[in-house]
């Protein structure tokens, strides 16, 4: 996790940032009001549509808030990624293997002590046997090396570090169905990963390296203005294509309040406004129980609220 006065970084890839480190994650959603969507998918969840994981995706006008502030810095993740030399890649996988080995020797042990505690009168001779019956059962050498293993990149060299990881979990004394074995993924620590290189502090430099270029239309411009603005005013924000606007504004943290607006970002002053796009507004507004902002922005940043609400007549 970076510092508390550090910029969090956001890992850049095709032009949409993402974060991946967890503590950051609840940083930026506790300290600085930002939310993103999470994107990964989750293990053994059979519903991948309702409770997703890491990375988190940041939309755009996030992400402009973010740096501008100073909070963040961008990174080119893809360049920061350097080719490794064969040492760096043998110590690597070398580490590897010894963290996997002490996980499972630490998992044999602590079910030897289980065992002796369950039956006090039996010998570590009488352990080791039931052991060997266990795995000559195919309990564990079969579905532990589908379960417990990783996924890891995939390349010649560490085929043999893979290897080396399924025949301590195969020649293992670990009993029982399943044991999560936990194998760093994160690239932030690897040696060959150039971070510092490739991170941009500012909007124009990020620009200047090809990896960001947002904002660029007057639109784009309109809609990081009205998400700053409504950000200062202490409100959360999200996405608000389901309700017909650009945002769902929200009085404190989505998780413990439902959003009271739903923002449209209108680009000028002079943009027309059709009387049946008005009346749509208002009406989704009170059937879904919020009120439609129209957020108007003008090319002096300053912003205009006008809030659309249903009322009935005679």
């Amino acid at each position: 996790m970076t510092g508390t006065n550090q910029p969090i970084p956001l890992l850049v890839s095709n032009k949409k940032a993402y974060v991946w480190d967890v503590d950051n994650i609840a940083k930026l959603r506790s300290h600085y009001h930002i939310c993103g969507m999470l994107t990964g998918t989750l293990p053994h969840l059979s519903q991948q549509d309702i409770f997703l994981g890491i990375p988190l995706l940041l939309m755009p006008e996030e992400v402009v808030l973010l740096v501008e502030k100073g909070f963040a810095c961008l990174i080119d993740d893809q360049n920061a990624h350097q080719d490794p030399s064969p040492e760096l890649l043998s110590k690597w996988d070398s580490a590897r293997v010894k963290a996997v080995q002490h996980q499972l020797a630490l998992a044999e042990e602590e079910q030897g002590a289980r065992e002796r505690y369950v039956n006090p009168a039996m010998s570590e001779e009488a352990i080791r046997k039931r052991r060997e019956r266990e795995r000559r059962k195919g309990g564990i050498t079969s579905a532990a090396n589908e379960h417990l293993l990783v996924p890891l990149e995939q390349s010649d060299h560490n085929s043999k570090g893979d290897q080396e990881i399924s025949s301590a979990v195969s020649s293992s004394g670990v009993s029982g169905a399943t044991y999560t074995v936990h194998v760093s993924a994160s690239s932030s620590g690897l040696e060959w990963y150039n971070q510092p290189a490739y991170s941009f502090a500012t909007l124009t430099s990020a620009r200047e390296a090809g990896i960001w270029d947002y904002p660029t239309t007057a639109d784009e411009r309109a809609r990081c203005a009205v998400f700053h603005d409504l950000w200062e005013k202490g409100y959360f924000m999200g996405g608000g294509i389901k309700f017909g606007g650009d945002y769902l504004v929200y009085p404190g943290d989505p998780l413990r309040y439902h959003s009271h607006f739903v923002a449209s970002v209108i680009t000028s002053p002079r943009t027309a406004l059709q009387p049946m796009e008005i009346v749509a507004h208002g009406r989704l507004g009170t059937g879904t129980k919020k009120s439609h902002l129209l957020c108007e922005w003008d090319e002096e940043d300053n912003v205009t609220y006008y809030s659309i609400e249903w009322a009935g007549f005679g």
